[in-house]
């Protein structure tokens, strides 16, 4: 055991139960990203279901295991972290374990876990859902996820208004806390482009603003709609491109808003869920970025937005100014108003986004997988090597 233990350490993730989305995209980019060794760590063990495994990198230092359990319904597979994923990390010889999805209920250590969640500890945002199986769901998550961070020996959180909201909620936590970001893919990296006047627009070549986003009812995609309305209305040639699953009270929402306002659906576009490798287009084609969110952790759709060079509005809520910062202009998300006066702005000034475009760019390069992977695991094996002292 002394002579493996020397060799570097062996870090344990438990992805049970991350399914897809942006979970499943973090683990994947954290592989591709880290360099082992500089970190003292020689061997990876993970335990998922086969289908989130098989998204994973293959790799010499990577074991991936998968029990029966994990490929069922959410009942099996939170009893299988709950009573069995402990011995299956100690018989691993794993000197720390990863729960990048928060929740963690078992007597292995140490641990660290990950905050990604943010609508469970916002009454403001989770009041949204009123008496509905959502509210009870994010009211679960609120309950475990505290007990989680409140024992872990060690908490990762994306943002510092993430980690003030967090513990504003659970109180003091025992463990070490870290801050970091997730990074966006470099395939999303488009060079500013020339920002035309307004007059260069025209009904056949309209202006084309695009939200990226789960229609949620955080999300605000009717008061957007209601903003372009009023602007379309004032002579501005504009389009709406609308892109993300929904949930279905707030498609209900949606839908409601695009008969009131565009009954004819001449210029909003809604496009559902569009694969995470086909946005690239979409942003291309686009002339401006709306971000429009009430509650994030940290938006990776607006990392994304900043990193195709689109000059970008935003809602002024949540950790969006921490991450955009003085690279974009800002609106209250739930004023149609203030969104309208915000968008007027960069409709009537062309270098006003050609500015906010290249500073928008120039900031997201800040967020890469390999600044995140590299000190994801500094500190994983910092936690490790407490527990080899210890």
């Amino acid at each position: 055991m002394i002579i493996e233990k020397s060799m570097g350490l062996i870090v344990g993730i438990d992805a049970t139960n991350l399914r897809g989305g942006g979970g499943v995209t973090h683990l994947v980019e954290l592989l591709n990203a880290v360099e082992l060794a500089s970190h003292g760590i020689r061997k990876i063990v993970i335990w998922g279901g086969e289908q989130t495994l098989k998204k994973l990198p293959s790799r010499s230092w990577l074991e991936k295991i998968s029990p029966e359990a994990l490929n069922q319904g959410l009942v099996k597979r939170t009893f299988w972290q709950r009573l069995a994923l402990s011995s299956a990390v100690r018989n691993a010889l794993c000197d720390v374990l990863f729960v990048p999805g928060g929740s963690y209920s078992g007597d292995f250590e140490p641990i660290v876990t990950m905050s990604r969640n943010l609508l469970p500890f916002e009454w403001r945002e989770l009041r949204r859902y009123g008496m509905r199986p959502m509210c009870l769901k994010l009211l679960i998550l609120r309950y475990t996820q505290s007990r989680s961070y409140r024992s872990a020996d060690g908490v990762i959180f994306l943002t510092e208004y993430a980690k003030n909201a967090v513990l504003k909620v659970t109180g003091p936590v025992s463990g070490q806390k870290a801050v970091i970001p997730h990074g966006v893919s470099t395939r999303f990296q488009s060079a500013p482009k020339e920002q035309k006047p307004i007059r260069d627009y025209s009904q056949m070549n309209p202006f084309r603003l695009l939200y990226v986003s789960t229609i949620d009812q955080y999300k605000h995609q009717w008061h957007l709609i209601e903003a372009v309305h009023t602007l379309r209305a004032q002579g501005f040639q504009l389009t709406l491109d609308l892109i993300g699953p929904a949930y279905s009270v707030s498609l209900t929402r949606l839908r409601a808003a695009i008969v009131e306002f565009d009954p004819d659906k001449v210029w909003v576009r809604y496009h559902g869920a569009v694969p995470h490798e086909a946005l690239n287009g979409f942003y291309a084609q686009a002339d401006l970025g709306v971000f429009a969110s009430s509650c994030e952790n940290l938006p990776n759709i607006l990392l994304e937005t900043m990193a195709a060079a689109l000059p970008v509005a935003c809602s002024n809520r949540g950790p969006m100014p921490e991450v955009l910062g003085d690279a974009g202009l800002y609106f209250d998300p739930e004023n149609p108003v203030e969104i309208a006066q915000t968008l007027r702005k960069y409709l009537d000034s062309s270098a006003l986004r050609s500015q906010k475009s290249k500073a928008s760019f120039k900031r997201s390069q800040q967020y890469t997988w390999e600044r995140c992977a590299n000190d994801t695991f500094a500190f994983l094996s910092k936690m490790g090597l407490g527990k080899i002292k210890g």
